[in-house]
């Protein structure tokens, strides 16, 4: 993860213990009436310092005209005033719109947010007959289109992977019923968690082994599963409230799609509730990929619900809402990596 590459350094030292775990900092935010959240203890970032985080923000900045996707408009249809793609009759029979993943100590969330994106659309556009769960260990690995493994990466790039190389199934670490699951173990950041092991304090990704080592019935190339070309939900120079209208009808006409957000020190404590970052004492600790899948409003806060990578144990049994309609953490900014992208199965 390149800090430069946001322009914005941490304003405290990375082996500092985060103030977003101090009982302090998570009753003022608790306390606030204006904070529409609720902050709690996480177990995966208990005693966990600013470097733990870092790691796990791997989503990097880029202006290179080649990493934006060209917009694609889509027609308009009439939209709910709240939709949640794990509750959608059309995903009934696709068990992956219900599934949490564990990038474990990793800054490959740009991998995760993409394939779990297009796992989803893959069953969606089959009405349920084809239930590939792609591999985020092949794109970790083997994508090297300005990607780095667990040092960061850009969404908009695996889609172009997608689309050029293929990508391979391969489940959560230690399913071997697909061709190559992920080979880091979930994990709990310095915790005693009941479920997990603390994670390692280094991590990394491995070579691409561009052979099926799990069920190897399969073949490599025979089982690359391809997308057509990817593109990018807003239009640049969308205003924020239009391009949450386009996410919105991106979502609900064709499924997840892949965003990108920073994340701030108060996100790591999320319990509940629809997130927003404080204004003050709340430095920006990089960007994080994820899949935004539904919206709606709670207590009169519109919100978007998203699917984190962080195992199940944190937020809100690994799941998150944010403040929808207003940019809240970059999160409707169709300029950062060409804001939130989305592709087709092919």
């Amino acid at each position: 993860m390149s800090w430069e590459s946001h322009g914005q350094m941490p304003a405290t030292h990375p082996m500092t213990k985060l103030p977003a775990l101090d009982t302090d900092m998570i009753q003022s935010i608790n306390d606030d009436p204006e904070s529409g959240w609720v902050a709690g203890r996480n177990e995966r970032f208990e005693h966990a310092t600013l470097a733990d985080v870092m790691k796990l923000s791997g989503t990097l900045q880029t202006r290179k005209a080649e990493d934006f996707m060209p917009y694609k408009a889509r027609p308009k249809v009439a939209l709910p005033d709240t939709f949640d793609w794990r509750t959608a009759p059309r995903a009934a029979k696709c068990p992956s719109l219900r599934e949490i993943r564990d990038q474990s100590n990793c800054g490959s969330c740009w991998a995760f947010g993409s394939v779990e994106a297009m796992t989803d659309r893959i069953c969606i556009a089959s009405n349920g007959t084809k239930n590939v769960h792609l591999s985020a260990q092949d794109v970790a690995a083997c994508d090297k289109l300005g990607d780095m493994g667990c040092s960061g990466g850009i969404p908009s790039s695996v889609y172009s992977y997608y689309q050029t190389f293929g990508v391979v199934s391969g489940g959560n670490y230690g399913d071997k019923s697909g061709c190559w699951s992920y080979q880091l173990a979930p994990c709990a950041h310095h915790t005693k968690s009941t479920k997990y092991p603390a994670c390692p304090n280094e991590v990394a990704i491995g070579k691409c082994g561009r052979q099926c080592t799990d069920n190897q019935s399969l073949k490599w190339e025979a089982d690359k599963h391809h997308g057509a070309a990817g593109y990018s939900v807003c239009k640049q120079g969308m205003a924020h409230g239009e391009c949450a209208q386009e996410m919105q009808q991106e979502i609900y006409q064709n499924g997840p799609i892949t965003g990108m957000f920073f994340v701030h020190q108060s996100f790591t404590s999320y319990k509940s509730g629809v997130y927003k970052h404080k204004i003050l004492g709340d430095p920006m600790l990089g960007g994080h990929a994820i899949k935004i899948m539904g919206w709606g409003t709670e207590d009169g806060k519109p919100y978007w619900l998203v699917a984190n990578s962080w195992n199940e144990e944190w937020g809100d049994h690994g799941y998150f809402k944010i403040a929808r309609g207003i940019n809240e953490c970059q999160i409707e900014n169709p300029v950062i990596n060409g804001g939130p992208v989305a592709g087709m199965p092919k």
